[in-house]
């Protein structure tokens, strides 16, 4: 670890969820062990084996950006403005910097504006190319999240997309965390954002047999991460948003800090575009090098924010890789998967997922893993189930792992002047 590297420091919160459109909504409701997955109304799903999904209700674009842009822009692009302009109120930061060229924005996706992408192709086939939306083109682009947020907040540092998938919302909260280390940025809007919940996504997950057939008539009971009787993962879709600065700049300005982000790291399984390494080994690699990036061990960690999607082989993976790491300390150590209540938000997943590391360690709060019903003899570990845990936490390890053989691991840690 180099020690003289700067330190980095969650100010900001923003997130656009299935459990609310703000990040007290979505806390609360994660506290509560309340549910958000419900039978899809963005298309006609009535066909499909899968009929639920983690749908983002009573958002209204307009109620952030301009009636004509929003018209314009993707979902995608809709959520990251609206979770970011959160994110920066919640950091003191809506008016504005003294030096916007020390500002950064990282934003991770799996899928960007494929609504729009979608759309264009519709118009395309149906009605002739010259009547296909000029905006359609850019907007589809993975990027365009990035973009909007930069441009919306005249932040004129680095501008990167993380395109890793599931990985990727983590992923992007690390390499903001790296530009603040370098000394690149003093402040990084960053996160993860998705919004497809369309057919051919949802059909194709059900064709990979990926997502859960059996709850449609009580979606709430779909998602249940370490049962011997979960199925698969609940596509998802939402945006979280965290404002991360060096701690020099946060300390100038008298800023609330919610946590330090201790290490990151990335891995590849070099293995199955969609099947985990059933040896967990990419896994351990990136959780190990996190906690080295750290200056940690395992000894330190006081809770996991687990992946724990709710898939036969990949929580059966995660858990090896845990005890791996953790060895026989890996019982004691509280876990829990917040896709139990929201579903799989793909490129969001691992943002939100450090926006909850965050929030544990500034309340003392562990939220659970509800439907956790039928335990299963090879996941036996300690996963919070069904309701809240109160504990002291200074250290979070939180993982993704996504398609293609992607992880990727965050450390947050309780700030400390």
């Amino acid at each position: 670890m180099n020690n003289f590297r700067r330190r980095a420091v969650i100010t900001g919160l923003g997130a656009i969820t299935p459990l609310g459109l703000s990040v007290k909504e979505f806390w609360e409701g994660l506290v509560a062990g309340r549910s958000g997955i419900a039978r899809i109304t963005q298309f006609d799903a009535s066909s499909l084996p899968c009929q639920i999904a983690g749908e983002v209700k009573g958002f209204e674009a307009k109620n952030y950006m301009d009636f004509k842009e929003a018209r314009r822009v993707s979902r995608s692009s809709q959520f990251a403005l609206a979770a970011a302009k959160e994110a920066m109120a919640d950091a003191g930061l809506s008016g504005g910097f003294s030096d916007p060229e020390r500002v950064g924005v990282v934003i991770g996706t799996a899928i960007g504006g494929l609504d729009k992408t979608d759309e264009g192709i519709a118009t395309l086939r149906s009605r002739g190319w010259d009547k296909v939306n000029p905006f359609i083109p850019p907007n589809g682009l993975c990027n365009m999240s990035g973009h909007h947020v930069s441009r919306f907040f005249k932040a004129l540092g680095p501008l990167s997309t993380i395109v890793t998938a599931c990985a990727a919302g983590t992923q992007a909260v690390g390499e903001a965390a790296e530009l603040i280390r370098r000394g690149v940025a003093d402040v990084v809007i960053t996160g993860g954002v998705d919004a497809t919940v369309q057919d051919f996504a949802v059909g194709g997950f059900c064709t990979m047999r990926a997502l859960p057939s059996n709850y449609n008539d009580r979606p709430e009971k779909a998602s249940r991460p370490f049962s011997k009787d979960r199925e698969g993962f609940v596509y998802s879709e939402g945006c979280g948003i965290l404002v991360v600065e060096s701690f020099e700049h946060a300390q100038r300005r008298g800023a609330r800090i919610y946590a330090e982000v201790g290490g990151h790291s990335t891995s590849s399984d070099a293995y199955d575009v969609a099947q985990p390494d059933p040896t967990a080994a990419g896994a351990i690699r990136a959780m190990r090098w996190a906690l080295h990036d750290a200056g940690l061990s395992p000894e330190d960690v006081d809770y996991v924010n687990a992946h724990g999607t709710s898939t036969p082989l990949g929580d059966l993976a995660e858990t090896a890789a845990i005890k791996a790491v953790f060895g026989p300390r890996a019982s004691a150590v509280p876990i829990s998967s917040t896709k139990s209540m929201i579903g799989h938000a793909m490129g969001a997943a691992g943002a939100l997922e450090a926006i909850v590391s965050a929030q544990t360690l500034h309340t003392g709060v562990i939220h659970p893993t509800i439907n956790y019903e039928v335990p299963d003899p090879e996941c036996d570990l300690d996963y919070v189930p069904n309701a809240a845990r109160q504990a002291p936490v200074s250290v979070v390890l939180s993982n993704s792992f996504g398609l293609g053989g992607q992880n990727a691991c965050l450390i947050l840690k309780k700030f400390e002047a």
